[in-house]
């Protein structure tokens, strides 16, 4: 029989639940422990009241319920579906009721204690239900809780039996705790957490708090242990043994922690009855000159926001994945984490200590949705719910007090403000005056110790960083970006100006850029092909699409090229050539560059002729050192010398010789490409020759090269939209859509002779309006090599950027390898190819392109000398870019692809690419920046790409088995 809804009052009470013991630190100690994680049997219902009644009873049948795995989601193992939105509700805003219809899932569990379980208390402990738990075991009704990504411990201990335990759990999907969940996430359900049953020996260490600090001035640390009399810790490296709490002790000498130096001392808190392992990292964090110190010395966070996401599991991730996440972030120079929008499972915040990374703790409090509502009603100023936010705080803070990998508190996000936001900040405040508060909503500081923005433009910043923007009390206050350089997509262009910002100005001292995964959910198709799903895929009424792909990582966490990007723009160690020597500049917060070996390799177009170790004294974080320039032997064309500082020892996140940072100068210059001249018109009655060239009389086009039937190339101005393009209140996907740049049409004005020249003269433009661009052809050629100088001019008033400005050709399936010297290895664009280095390099036309979950724009190549593309019998075509770029540069981009632009632009899937019978390949003057107005800044003014006279100039040659040896091998 269905419950009554009168039971169901605490579902649509703002209070934060009840019958859970108080909160404490997260640890495990020596006393037995039972993981109850598993097979569950598992109902789901409609709504609350149309659950069964007696699912707490020994004798309720459970046989027509099915399993479900325990920590999981019910949407993601076949019952409901996962729903996306951004900031909506998606149910109707009536807090602090949600609806009747209120999807309910009841879980069971029988479980069994070991043989050799003590009779005594037990606590039985969940570390995660979304979004409201009741519990029963054996019966007996333990509490309620909420608070999603927080703890919630129950006093079980005279409830065990040693057979035939009966754990109950009923789940709401809905509750008054989802209006302070409302977190740009997946909307998941379920018990996605560890369930543990703790034996607590009496005696016992009930909590505890470890207090290390350390003075940068003397080099002493101070230990201090706050807990009930009777309990000590030890400390065997420091000499510590059986400090009582309450008692402080001073050590010469210690090692402080950082996140580049993340140095543990191993010990244990213990009593007669119960010893815990703990790890103590002594540090003092400080905010003072206007500057967020730790140890005394700045620190500039090159951070990531980390939600919790699998795509499979979704905010399950076990702890391989963790690693993984941790790993990926060291080797990529991130330092930072913010644990947006909610406190990690625990374990992470374990790897953060270990590992080395600094951390902002925020809390599991967002009520984003008001804002659509002009924060009427927002619980943040509404005394009904002043025992939720405190209740949060206090969970977040007496779980993670004891990691030293936290400097920073954080309130919540995006919740507006108000009075329950202002005192669960004057808690935190009296809990741990040793670590600052942090929440951007806090406009003026009122409340919190830094200033914080998101997504502020750099113009913005600059102001902040001069003292000149912002309420008198933010101006003496350290600056970060708690979201920037948002990864949505493709992108984000920009990041370096941005770190040059937060080098320049000491108060700004870096930002979290928005964020480290793509949040997609693995799919598969009718035909078993897998894709990755975000928002409208499982039929939401209401969803935000694709914004949940927004991340420097991948939903399988294979790297995006905006990682490799970040992970140049903020290396730790800067390599540049200075008045004749190498400049090693050490942007290090605390480290030398002692740990790190230098190597040298001088490369002629690519191809290295000489290495060496490059001798760099140690230089200290903040410093710089010019060292003299290898001796290098001459060389006969372009040549660069790169420089790479690589770790010199293993450590925890990667091996000996990975490299940290790099830098190139060039050393020889290009030789200029000899002009392909000489070979005569020959025109015949169906087509025209000129070199390997062949051409259709009539229309001027190029039909085929050297015995390779062609298409094009024809003038191009679009391109696949990215994210960032479809982004702002006046996006560029827009002019240029309302532009007709996606629909271009070709008009032959004439072709002529000039000479041995054929010139094509065209005019592309949009139907149905006055604007266009003259686009001329000047053929030439000789024996064996084709050359086109392209004379582009605007026609006419523009009202955008051009989307790419270039030419597209296709060409046979079988040239399916592109080798190249220029920038790489990965893709590169006007306002994000700090990452690409000068080289020579080789991939498949299929390993060039970037999977965005949404397809879009991707694999371009800049500053290209030349490109062969070539199959499998070495037949193909070389492209020498000896022309003019609009600044007279000798170089060119390129993009190629078995689908066309429009195939990209059409497709929401990359299983909707499906590849065709030829290559389509794009060689560019230019492309319009990136920037990160998906969210955030559009494209910088340098990177702007606007219609204007121009002219590019290359070169063709057929390549085969007779005079493949034209150009080198790798």
């Amino acid at each position: 029989m269905p419950s009554s809804h009168a039971d169901l009052s605490y579902v649509d009470d703002p209070a934060p639940g009840h019958g859970s013991t108080a909160p404490r630190s997260a640890f495990r100690s020596d006393a037995p422990a039972l993981s109850l994680g598993g097979s569950w049997r598992f109902l789901l219902s409609p709504a609350a009241g149309a659950a069964p009644e007696g699912i707490e009873r020994d004798d309720f049948d459970d046989g027509g319920w099915t399993d479900i795995p325990v920590p999981g989601h019910w949407q993601l193992h076949g019952h409901g579906s996962p729903a996306y939105t951004n900031v909506r509700y998606p149910f109707p805003v009536n807090p602090p009721q949600v609806p009747s219809d209120n999807p309910t899932g009841d879980h069971r569990l029988l479980f069994d204690l070991p043989d050799d379980w003590p009779d005594e208390p037990a606590v039985l402990r969940f570390d995660g239900i979304d979004s409201c738990g009741r519990v029963w075991l054996n019966g007996v009704e333990l509490g309620v809780t909420k608070g999603s990504r927080l703890p919630a411990e129950f006093d079980v201990g005279p409830l065990l039996r040693p057979r035939g335990n009966l754990l109950a759990v009923r789940v709401h999907q809905w509750s008054a705790g989802s209006y302070l969940e409302d977190q740009d996430m997946w909307w998941l359900s379920g018990i996605f957490r560890d369930v543990t049953l703790l034996a607590r020996p009496a005696g016992g260490v009930r909590d505890f708090t470890v207090v290390a600090g350390y003075d940068h001035l003397t080099a002493r640390g101070t230990l201090r242990l706050d807990a009930d009399s009777g309990v000590r810790i030890t400390v065997p490296e420091l000499g510590v043994t059986d400090l009582p709490a309450g008692r402080s002790a001073e050590i010469a000498d210690v090692a402080p922690w950082s996140a580049e130096e993340p140095r543990l001392y191993e010990g244990e808190v213990h009593t007669a009855t119960e010893r815990v392992p703990v790890r103590v990292g002594f540090r003092t964090v400080t905010v003072e000159d206007g500057q967020l110190k730790v140890n005394g010395r700045r620190i500039v966070f090159r951070g990531v926001n980390r939600h919790e996401f699998h795509p499979d599991s979704g905010r399950v991730v076990p702890r391989e994945f963790a690693v993984a996440d941790i790993e990926l972030m060291k080797r990529h120079n991130v330092n930072a984490v913010r644990t947006s929008h909610y406190p990690p499972d625990s374990a992470f915040l374990d790897l953060c200590d270990t590992y080395g990374l600094w951390v902002i703790d925020e809390n599991d409090v967002e009520t984003h949705g008001f804002s659509e509502l002009d924060w009427q009603g927002n619980p943040s100023d509404d005394p009904r719910w002043a025992d939720a936010y405190l209740d949060r705080m206090r969970r977040m803070v007496e779980r993670d007090k004891n990691h030293p990998s936290i400097v920073m508190w954080s309130l919540g996000n995006e919740a507006g403000t108000g009075r329950n936001l202002a005192a669960a900040a004057e808690w935190t405040h009296r809990r741990d005056p040793t670590r600052p508060l942090h929440y951007e909503g806090d406009i003026d500081c009122s409340y919190t110790d830094v200033h914080s923005r998101m997504y502020a433009g750099h113009d913005e910043v600059d102001r902040i960083g001069q003292g000149v923007e912002g309420h008198p009390r933010v101006r003496e206050l350290p600056f970060i970006l708690c979201e920037f350089g948002h990864a949505m997509g493709n992108g984000p262009g920009g990041l370096v100006e941005y770190r040059d910002l937060f080098e320049r100005h000491p108060r700004c001292q870096g930002g979290f850029v928005w964020e480290w995964i793509d949040h997609g959910i693995t799919r598969r198709d009718t035909r078993g092909d897998t894709h990755f799903a975000y928002g409208g895929d499982f039929g939401e009424p209401l969803h935000d699409g694709n914004f949940v792909i927004d991340g420097l990582v991948h939903p399988d966490r294979t790297p995006s090229p905006a990682l490799a990007e970040f992970a140049k723009v903020f290396e730790p160690v800067r390599i540049t050539a200075a008045d004749g020597a190498l400049r090693v500049t050490n942007h290090y917060d605390v480290l030398s560059t002692a740990h790190l070996r230098f190597h040298w390799v001088l490369e002629e177009e690519g191809t290295g002729i000489a290495h060496g170790v490059l001798t760099v004294p140690p230089v200290e974080a903040g410093d710089s050192a010019d060292v003299p320039l290898p001796g290098l032997p001459p060389t006969g064309a372009e040549s660069w010398l790169t420089v790479r500082a690589a770790l010199a020892a293993d450590t925890a996140w990667a091996p000996a010789g990975h490299i940290v940072a790099w830098g190139q100068t060039p050393v020889t210059p290009a030789n200029p490409v000899p002009p392909a001249a000489g070979a005569v018109l020959d025109t015949t009655g169906t087509e025209l020759r000129l070199g390997p060239g062949v051409f259709d009389p009539l229309t001027g086009r190029l039909t085929a090269l050297g015995g390779l039937p062609v298409e094009g190339p024809r003038l191009d101005l679009w391109r696949a939209p990215t994210d960032n393009d479809r982004g702002s209140e006046d996006p560029e996907e827009t002019r240029w859509r309302a532009a007709g740049l996606h629909r271009l049409q070709h008009q032959l004005l004439g072709t002529e002779r000039l000479g041995d020249t054929l010139v094509v003269r065209t005019r592309v433009a949009p139907p149905g309006l006055g604007f266009g661009m003259r686009a001329d052809y000047h053929w030439s050629g000789d024996a064996h090599r084709l050359r086109l100088r392209l004379e582009v001019e605007p026609d006419g008033t523009w009202p955008c950027t051009l989307p790419r400005l270039g030419l597209r050709m296709a060409l046979p399936g079988g040239l399916g390898t592109a080798e190249w010297f220029g920038r790489g290895p990965g893709e590169a664009y006007a306002d994000s190819r700090q990452a690409a280095r000068i080289g020579r390099f080789t991939r498949t036309v299929d390993a060039l392109q970037t999977p965005y979950v949404r397809p879009q724009e991707n694999g371009n190549r800049v500053d290209l000398r030349w490109l062969r593309l070539t199959s499998a019998d070495g037949a193909g075509l070389r492209v020498d870019g000896a022309g003019l770029r609009v600044d007279g540069e000798p170089a060119f981009a390129f993009t190629a692809r078995r689908w066309t632009s429009e195939h990209l632009d059409a497709a929401t899937h990359t299983t909707g690419l499906a590849p065709g019978d030829t290559v389509v390949l794009n060689l560019d003057l230019a492309q319009n920046g990136l920037g990160s107005a998906s969210c955030g800044p559009g494209v910088l003014p340098p990177y702007r790409l606007h219609p204007a006279r121009a002219s590019l100039t290359l070169t063709f040659t057929p390549t085969g088995s007779t005079d493949a040896q034209e150009t080198p091998a790798r």
